[in-house]
């Protein structure tokens, strides 16, 4: 079982007891565009230039009329701010999706379907996020919606999460408590410090308005790592380089994303 939160809080150090916790990320609460759609239609952003979507939805045919349908693709890995907005996080979508993130190319294993929102921009890509509770991307809906499982990837700072600078943890939350606790535990499991994100505002990620809970179930997990911890990920921390400088922190944090799944 994976340390709590309070007690991952003490081994951390006192210091981090003092730092106050933001209730909700910085970005959230700053947002230009109250949804996706609103994004979208704004003449004075270019998709493809300002930003993108990147998704898969794997086939699934049932054309018979008396055979038993066909078990339909269960999980979802999401993204929704991806590229430049919380980086690294369109990366470990793919990866945990099943694809390499220079090639898209299938890496082995089970294949996940997946939906990301990217910011494109050389610079000020904080302006196109929208808070999950507030996506409304029609493939993003879809996908997630016809999961019965999904996970999402988030970037936070340290502070954002109430640890001291420079710390490398990751926050598990969303609305599926067993899935949240498998999260957590094949984390701690690969060496990772991973807390429950129980009561850290929309970090905790329970909100059923949230596009990760808005599953089949109505239940999903959220994973926000934080600014150290997706660093450690990558050799060359920029958009272009994240792809082909993946480091085994990036492939093994995967891996256990996968295991739990």
């Amino acid at each position: 079982m994976g340390m709590q939160r309070r007690a991952v809080l003490a081994a951390i150090g006192g210091a981090a007891l003092a730092a106050p916790a933001l209730s909700v990320p910085a970005a959230a609460a700053a947002d230009v565009y109250p949804s996706n759609t609103a994004l979208y239609a704004d003449p004075a952003l270019v998709e493809g230039t300002d930003w993108g979507r990147r998704f898969r939805r794997h086939a699934a045919v049932d054309d018979s009329e008396t055979a038993a349908s066909p078990a339909l693709p269960g999980t979802a890995i999401v993204a929704p701010h991806g590229g430049g907005i919380e980086p690294g996080t369109s990366e470990l979508c793919l990866a945990i999706a099943g694809y390499h993130p220079a090639t898209v190319a299938a890496t082995g294993g089970a294949l996940f379907d997946f939906w990301m929102f990217e910011g494109l921009r050389a610079s000020n890509n904080g302006v196109l996020h929208v808070t999950s509770t507030h996506c409304d991307d029609p493939y993003a809906r879809s996908i997630c919606g016809g999961a019965t499982r999904a996970v999402s990837l988030h970037g936070c700072t340290p502070s954002q999460a109430g640890f001291p600078e420079g710390t490398q943890a990751v926050l598990v939350g969303g609305g599926d408590a067993a899935l949240r606790t498998a999260l957590r535990n094949q984390l701690v499991a690969a060496g990772f410090t991973a807390v429950d994100a129980g009561g850290v505002g929309e970090l905790d990620g329970n909100d059923p308005a949230n596009i990760i809970n808005r599953t089949l179930s109505g239940a999903g997990a959220q994973l926000e790592l934080t600014t150290p911890l997706r660093t450690a990920m990558f050799g060359t921390n920029t958009r272009a380089g994240r792809r082909n400088t993946t480091t085994t922190a990036f492939w093994t944090f995967a891996g256990a994303v996968r295991a739990a799944l």
